[in-house]
């Protein structure tokens, strides 16, 4: 499928006037995400804008390829926050980067009242991505750790 980028559909979006949103529908409907595709997009996006192939974004956050891929096209749902922030932090991502996965993925953002997720605050915005060091910050603080071993679809 061909993909319209973003920015030539905010430029539409711009010169749109109420009236014409059903006809904007109808005219790009295609390249609009649904709910599931929002995630992977989003996703898919920031790691090729980093120059990050999707196996190893999947060996960083020491995901099975299988399962890595299950979970960001959605195919399987995870409830578990951390497995979203290890994708995030294997992809390299921003404070603002990741704060979007989360949410698309309908899980809440990482929160400065909440004294784990600071610590995930302040790893990210001095870039620090290894899951093991950010572990070990976790751990230093008396916080349970990201990584809790590879994950494959048997978990």
């Amino acid at each position: 499928m061909e993909l319209k980028p973003t920015n030539e559909l905010d430029d539409i979006l711009e010169n749109t006037k109420p009236e014409q949103i059903s006809r904007y529908y109808s005219e790009n409907g295609k390249y609009l995400a649904d709910e599931k595709k929002a995630f992977y997009y989003y996703m898919k996006n920031v790691v090729d804008d980093k120059n990050i192939k999707l196996k190893d974004l999947y060996k960083a956050a020491d995901l099975s390829e299988s399962y890595g891929s299950k979970i960001l096209t959605m195919e399987k749902h995870t409830a578990n926050r951390d497995l979203i922030i290890r994708l995030c932090l294997a992809g390299r991502f921003s404070l603002l980067e990741t704060n979007r996965a989360l949410k698309l993925y309908k899980m809440s953002e990482l929160y400065a009242k909440d004294p784990r997720d600071a610590c995930l605050i302040v790893a990210i915005n001095n870039r620090i991505y290894d899951l093991y060091e950010v572990d070990e910050i976790l751990q230093g603080h008396g916080f349970k750790i990201l990584h809790g071993g590879r994950l494959t679809d048997e978990a």
